[in-house]
């Protein structure tokens, strides 16, 4: 076995790429190296390129394997190779950074080497940062919520989408929710995408109130699937299709076809296990860019709720205030603040009665 000092120089895509401590162990459940999973990514190239080729990425690393702490890091550092291919992006407030971009597997190679067990990718190509192509429902179990719960919300949005003419394929997150994508024509930007997902989370929550929910303060969620529509606003990242999970199993977010949805495990899906499916199987998401979709049903909802004098839904903290955003307070809060003056008064009132 070689030692956790040694390193290997491997070609990728016509790249010589430096590994260092190779055998080093990331994933305690089995024992999987930093090897491992480079030779794990190489075995499913043709698939993951078709979902995050040319796409930014925020990189989440975990230097002592996926036990141990992580940090996220946005920007690549000043000794990456000439070669490595980077793009500007901006993060909410307006703070630009030079981001890796998925450009080939030599890119993916030299990100597992630096202990990235991550990839959170942008909606949006890197010659291409003004349309977002890809809207994200993020299926995201609250506390109490099963997969059995998650499978249901998932086939809900399945026959939502089938309604109204659009097509989405599933993923699992690599850990308890799911993920649903539609790949996009290229005419719209992150606040329409943002908009269709609300629309679609409210009608979510209008159906199966029991099941789903938009509610965005987590004291309003009870035991239901919260429908994310805030992983589409802009410069929000969300992690990418057939990325390992830091997870001691080595967990991939896997592409699925709906008819296996009654079945899947996530679990199981592993680096040991999904080259082998991807092989009998095919890739269930490989003719998606080849079909781009149209949101316009979903904004055609979303201005019909506006009409109705629905105000926009409410925004991450790390986001400016935004036009006809409600205030952004939680509703116990909120409730506290104006029933405390009300107290007070009954007070005054009992003193002076007392005097």
């Amino acid at each position: 076995m070689a030692r956790a000092t040694d390193e290997v120089e491997i070609e990728l895509d016509g790249r010589a790429v430096r590994i260092t401590s190779p055998e080093k162990v990331l994933f305690d459940e089995r024992g999987d190296t930093k090897l491992d999973l480079v030779r794990f990514y190489a075995a499913i190239w043709p698939a993951i390129e078709r979902t995050i080729g040319g796409r930014p990425v925020l990189m989440q690393r975990f230097p002592h394997g996926a036990s141990g702490n992580s940090f996220f890091q946005k920007r690549v550092p000043d000794n990456a190779p000439e070669w490595l291919r980077t793009t500007v992006v901006s993060t909410p407030n307006g703070t630009t950074s030079n981001a890796l971009v998925i450009d080939d597997l030599a890119h993916i190679a030299w990100a597992v080497n630096l202990g990235c067990l991550g990839f959170h990718v942008w909606p949006s190509l890197a010659d291409d940062p003004a349309h977002a192509d890809e809207l994200r429902i993020d299926l995201d179990p609250s506390p109490g919520v099963d997969f059995e719960m998650i499978r249901e919300a998932a086939h809900n949005v399945k026959a939502f989408l089938d309604e109204i003419g659009i097509d989405g394929r599933p993923k699992t997150t690599g850990n308890r929710g799911i993920h649903v994508y539609v790949r996009l024509q290229p005419k719209w930007d992150s606040y329409d995408v943002r908009a269709a997902a609300i629309a679609l989370a409210r009608e979510m929550g209008r159906r199966y109130p029991e099941l789903m929910t938009d509610a965005w303060w987590k004291e309003e969620r009870g035991t239901r699937v919260f429908v994310d529509f805030n992983q589409n606003a802009p410069h929000k990242t969300i992690f990418g299709a057939w990325c390992v999970r830091a997870r001691d199993g080595a967990q991939v977010s896997f592409p699925f076809a709906w008819e296996h949805l009654p079945t899947i495990v996530p679990d199981e899906y592993t680096i040991a296990t999904v080259p082998t499916l991807l092989e009998f199987d095919g890739d269930p998401w490989e003719t998606m860019a080849a079909n781009p979709q149209s949101i316009e049903p979903l904004l055609a909802m979303s201005a019909r709720d506006r009409a109705d004098g629905m105000l926009d839904a409410p925004w991450p903290p790390v986001y400016p205030k935004m036009p006809h955003e409600p205030p952004r307070v939680a509703p116990s809060r909120a409730k506290a603040a104006t029933e405390k003056p009300v107290k007070k008064k009954a007070a005054k009132k009992a003193t002076k009665k007392k005097s």
